[in-house]
């Protein structure tokens, strides 16, 4: 769900009379599943670059492996923010949202690029 849509739907929701802090609750939540989905077919794409690794000549393998080292990195700590962003409300869940984006960014072109590479 893009983001416009969520406000939408929140600006929707206010002109009904709703609850302020439930809305904001399921825009959360909504982020929560958005992210949690994204980075379940991010893992199973690293998944299957590990795999074509594996079938590669051995020179490629070390340069790969490395990448892959990094993908897993990032992978990591893409899972760490999602956990705090489960935990976290209000201005913190801003600042952590802000920070899960950039990680998001980094890991989306770290699979793609690898995707790329490993043609």
């Amino acid at each position: 769900m893009s983001k416009a849509t969520l406000l939408n739907s929140m600006n929707y929701r206010f002109d009904r009379g709703g609850n302020y802090q439930e809305q904001i609750m399921e825009i959360h939540d909504a982020y929560n599943q958005k992210m949690a989905a994204q980075l379940k077919q991010w893992s199973a794409q690293i998944n299957l670059l590990e795999a074509k690794v594996r079938n590669a000549r051995a020179d490629m393998k070390v340069k790969r492996a490395e990448e892959l080292h990094e993908l897993r990195v990032q992978q990591r700590a893409a899972f760490r923010k999602m956990n705090e962003l489960g935990k976290a409300s209000g201005a913190a869940w801003e600042q952590v949202k802000a920070a899960s984006d950039t990680i998001w960014r980094d890991l989306k072109t770290g699979v793609v690029n690898a995707h790329y590479k490993f043609r």
